[in-house]
């Protein structure tokens, strides 16, 4: 995605803004909004803002997971599933 084709001023966004929600939200092109020349924000659509977060989220995951690995603080699938097992054994047995 290329930014720099989607960069419209403020004055614009304000004159425009039903329009650009509805091409935002078909497109699901993010726009750049400048302010005295300047770029300021990002505008997306919702779907995009959300998978962006689901994406962050998961690199998040995997760099914790990465980082844990190289302190040696991981167990084998084995040791794993075990302790999942006992947890959920563990669950089955409590009184509610």
């Amino acid at each position: 995605m290329k930014l720099s084709t989607a960069v419209k001023p403020i004055s614009y966004l304000k004159a425009h803004a039903s329009e650009l929600i509805r091409d935002i939200t078909t497109t699901r092109q993010a726009l750049v909004v400048t302010h005295n020349g300047e770029a300021k924000v990002v505008v997306q659509d919702i779907r995009s803002y959300e998978q962006m977060q689901e994406t962050l989220a998961l690199l998040k995951i995997l760099t914790r997971s990465k980082q844990n690995i190289r302190r040696g603080k991981s167990k084998s699938i084995e040791a794993a599933f075990d302790s999942l097992d006992k947890r959920i054994a563990a669950f089955k047995n409590e009184k509610v």
